[in-house]
């Protein structure tokens, strides 16, 4: 990877020295041949554009180009708008039709309590006998599953068993839409209802506490990852890697189920789709713990982690810690923490989120910087890329790419505008990344189709091309933290499937 962007550089370079040179042969009259020249090396510099395409693949491009222009074109353009006013808009695009069916490698940047559709959450889960409701005095929900009334708690002085609740309801269809409603951050009005970042981030980790209650009980939970794979699956993803706080389940006689107990379900849920679906490569855990947290508090989990690894290297990736960077605890104060690993001579991988903030120049924004003193492995987000050109240069040269997750910055309300997303300055530059979806449960997402719709359509715009979907699939394995033969495999996997896709859609 280091010899890759070795060598990049030195076209670019060599290219550069071209120009100049045209530049001091041509005077103060331009030269077409300069021109071209230029614009060669600026679409050759973006992300794919070093991908050789073929026949087909060029036909494909000329097709989406043009149903570019003609969203481009259109009164209201959706990735301008909020997405939870886009959404329907998309969702009748004919790129986004045709995005829906691409095969787009991996997801990596996925949290494991937002893993899949609300409707499935309520819908399913909350019809199953024995789950309780209560409704909170900060006006959100929170759930449990109880052989009997369940104790006062959490906020919670009345629980409700939600069957004999929709037995007294006349309109339940508008009963199970206001459920949906608190689990998940929809609405009509986002501009309204979330005025700033401290109102959305408030809301997004209420959620995930009533979301909790659901998907930690035992029967629940290995249903909800098998139906997080099923939807992945469904939008043509054949591997994932999961943040995972790895939280205790209980079942309905109050046992609780401690780590093991979740890592073994992974893999064996993870076994049994693969046995369904053998062209899914599989499933790996990055660790994830809360910023909040104190220093000794996530050192004991990096000690966990690295015994967790040691017993089950196949799927256990790394460690990162996640919770909004804002007002948690920074990489730098978690040094001695984060320092355990070469301490006790254990290769933990990290993965940290870093730079998911519009703070510029605060302790908050070094995490860019700290995360690569740390040698992380990819950067969760990595907003604030852009304003560390240091950081980029070590990022390129280290091979490390950005996860970029463009529904959750708008939403969290880092950027209106996506085609003003600083990922559009890293993608002309050709910076290592990948595409990720982060929270579709809150998000009123699924699979990675919407994100890539978004880069494409609207970070990436007209430059954008079947090159770049090409490349950011590929860097989705490339960038694993997959061993080399299943990274082989994958690609394998996936060259197979982009070779379908392309014969079956590009025009004649």
């Amino acid at each position: 990877m280091k010899r890759f962007f070795h060598t990049m550089c030195s076209i670019t370079t060599l290219m550069t020295m071209m120009i100049l040179a045209y530049i001091k042969e041509s005077g103060s009259t331009p030269d077409p041949r300069q021109r071209e020249l230029m614009l060669q090396q600026e679409t050759s510099q973006q992300v794919g554009g070093r991908m050789e395409l073929s026949a087909a693949e060029e036909r494909l491009d000329s097709f989406l180009h043009k149903l570019k222009e003609q969203e481009m074109m259109a009164p209201q353009f959706p990735p301008a708008m909020h997405f939870f006013k886009a959404k329907p808009l998309i969702q009748k695009s004919p790129v986004f039709k045709m995005l829906q069916k691409m095969p787009k490698g991996a997801v990596l940047h996925i949290h494991s309590s937002a893993l899949v559709n609300v409707d499935w959450l309520v819908m399913n889960v909350t019809y199953r006998p024995h789950c309780y409701i209560c409704f909170t005095w900060s006006g959100s929900v929170q759930f449990l599953f109880s052989a009997q009334r369940p104790f006062p708690r959490w906020g919670c002085s009345s629980w409700s068993l939600l069957e004999q609740l929709r037995a007294t309801i006349t309109d339940i269809p508008a009963f199970d839409k206001s459920l949906m409603q608190n689990l998940t951050l929809f609405t009509e009005e986002p501009e309204v209802v979330f005025p700033n970042q401290d109102w959305v981030w408030e809301r997004f980790e209420q959620i995930f506490i009533a979301i909790s209650g659901l998907i930690t009980f035992a029967p629940v939970f290995k249903d909800y990852v098998y139906q997080g794979l099923q939807e992945l699956y469904d939008d043509n993803i054949l591997y994932m890697e999961l943040r995972a706080g790895l939280s205790r389940t209980y079942e309905l006689d109050g046992t609780i189920h401690d780590r093991e107990w979740s890592v073994q379900t992974y893999k064996n849920i993870t076994e049994l789709f693969r046995l369904e679906h053998p062209d899914f490569i599989g499933v790996r855990i990055i660790v994830a713990v809360h910023r909040v947290l104190s220093s000794s508090q996530v050192k004991q989990a990096v000690r966990e982690t690295i015994e967790m690894q040691k017993q089950h290297p196949d799927i256990i990736a790394g460690f990162d810690l996640v919770g909004r960077e804002d007002t948690g605890h920074s990489i730098w104060y978690y040094r001695e923490a984060l320092s355990v690993p070469t301490e006790v001579k254990a290769n933990l991988f990290y993965f940290f989120h870093a730079g998911e903030t519009d703070l510029d120049g605060t302790d908050v924004d070094r995490n860019i910087l700290d995360a690569l003193l740390f040698n992380t492995t990819r950067i969760g987000h990595g907003f604030a890329m852009a304003h560390h050109p240091l950081a980029k240069e070590l990022a390129r040269k280290k091979g490390v790419p950005l996860e970029v997750c463009p529904i959750s910055n708008q939403v969290l309300k880092l950027v209106s505008d996506l085609r003003n997303h600083p990922a559009a300055v890293l993608m002309s530059e050709g910076h290592p990344m990948v595409v990720s979806s982060d929270d579709p449960t809150l998000f009123g997402t699924t699979g990675l189709s919407y994100d890539f719709y978004e880069i494409f359509v609207g970070i990436g715009g007209l430059s954008a091309n079947v090159g770049t979907l090409k490349e950011l699939a590929l860097n989705s394995i490339r960038y694993s933290s997959l061993p080399r033969a299943l990274k082989d495999k994958a690609t394998t996997i996936w060259q197979q499937k982009w070779d379908k896709f392309i014969l079956e859609n590009s025009p004649l």
